[in-house]
């Protein structure tokens, strides 16, 4: 049996923090996203599939920054080609630099949708984006959903401090639900903006799902039928499903797409692409800008770590790697008594546990990942996790080892 971790420095920090900052850390971050007591708090360091924490216990990282480590922690290449770019030109100025102009035309190159591109610092930053375009472009001003798309005000879920008149124009309905879809387009029809939907299903806390047959086939053919834009969410998929995204992976050209985390390896930077025209109404009737934008940094890790993909296969390399892990886990819950699911195979692995009458499932959930960060597994109850170039077949071999110990643990608890 594996012992509970020592966490004093976390604990420490932690209460320290907790008179600095409200919360003592943003969001999903905080230790009750985790299980309180079990997990670390803070990190110290790490380097390619592993991190270490402020007391010195070093883990198998399967969350990965929630998802932008594509390659690995702290990568030579591309923090040498930065650190380049501050020592001989710089990154911070009035005028924007040429590399601008280098990445966007990589991105016409491998991304389906892109004809044109801008690029922002975050997911938020370019769901939003992508949003303020589609209603500038139809002169629209309703919004149909299907997925997270950040903590902006049209989209959070935690409404605390947002007036309803700022998301009451915004429709949600669930990943392969085409009966929802249709009913809220029908009912909003004339006045639909865009759908906006992640090409792969990631609801929180729920199985990871993969299209079903046709699915994002008919929302594309339904977004053409009302006149509304189609708005693919890749900020998760993109540059990890495909260079070309989930879109070029099942086949799927939306209006306009949105891509971020794994675009940059760690670097703050996502982006918004899509037809010239719709993007172009960026020139004078839509605005969009901000002082950090342009900085050069993040332009410079995107296009090195877009190098490093397309030269080492990395791509290939993780969906390969990520087929046999899902694989070997998927065997591992079959043969378990413990009402779990395994999803997400081969990009974003998950393991939920199935809802019951009594709600024993949430115990089962707490008890399983307090069995498996004791392990030095670091994988989040509430959130898919990912597959980084750097994990080795070795590390991915132990990491379904500790799932299978961990299981028939917690058939003995029971």
């Amino acid at each position: 049996m594996a012992t509970q971790l020592t966490l004093n420095n976390s604990t420490k920090l932690y209460e320290q923090a907790l008179e600095l900052i409200p919360g003592a850390i943003l969001g999903i971050r905080r230790p009750y996203n985790f299980v309180p007591g079990e997990y670390p708090i803070f990190f110290d360091h790490a380097k390619g599939g592993k991190v270490v924490d402020v007391d010195g216990n070093e883990y198998i990282d399967m969350l990965c920054a929630y998802g932008p480590i594509i390659i690995g922690h702290r990568e030579e290449e591309i923090d040498n080609a930065v650190i380049e770019q501050i020592k001989n030109k710089g990154f911070c100025m009035s005028l924007t630099q040429e590399v601008q102009n280098t990445l966007a035309n990589k991105m016409q190159q491998l991304i389906p949708s892109c004809q044109k591109s801008v690029f922002v610092k975050t997911g938020s930053d370019a769901t939003s984006a992508a949003i303020r375009i589609a209603r500038g472009y139809t002169k629209r001003k309703k919004i149909i959903r299907c997925g997270y798309h950040g903590w902006h005000d049209w989209c959070i879920e935690v409404k605390g401090g947002i007036p309803t008149k700022l998301y009451e124009d915004v429709y949600e309905f669930s990943y392969n639900n085409l009966n929802q879809l249709e009913r809220l387009m029908n009912e909003h029809s004339h006045d639909v903006a865009a759908i906006i939907i992640t090409p792969l299903g990631h609801p929180l806390a729920q199985p990871v799902e993969m299209p079903e047959p046709n699915f994002l086939e008919t929302v594309r053919q339904i977004s053409e039928h009302y006149g509304a834009l189609l708005v693919f969410d890749e900020v998760r998929s993109g540059f990890r499903v495909g260079l070309g995204g989930a879109q070029k992976e099942f086949g799927i050209t939306p209006d306009l797409s949105v891509f971020g985390k794994a675009m940059g390896n760690g670097y703050p930077i996502s982006a918004v692409v899509g037809k010239a025209e719709i993007m172009d109404v960026l020139k004078s009737e839509v605005y969009l800008s901000s002082t950090f934008f342009p900085n050069s940094l993040e332009q410079i890790a995107a296009l090195k770590t877009i190098e490093i993909i397309e030269r080492d296969d990395v791509l290939g390399d993780i969906k390969n790697k990520g087929e046999i892990f899902a694989e070997q886990v998927s065997k591992v819950i079959a043969n378990s008594k413990v009402n779990c699911t395994f999803s997400g195979g081969p990009w974003m692995p998950y393991i939920t546990f199935n809802k019951d009458d009594l709600n024993k499932y949430k115990e089962l959930r707490a008890s399983f990942y307090t069995k498996l960060i004791r392990r030095k597994v670091f994988l989040q109850p509430y959130h898919h996790g990912y597959i980084a170039y750097r994990h080795t077949s070795e590390d991915l071999k132990y990491v379904a080892e500790m799932i299978e110990e961990s299981l028939k643990e917690l058939e003995k608890d029971l």
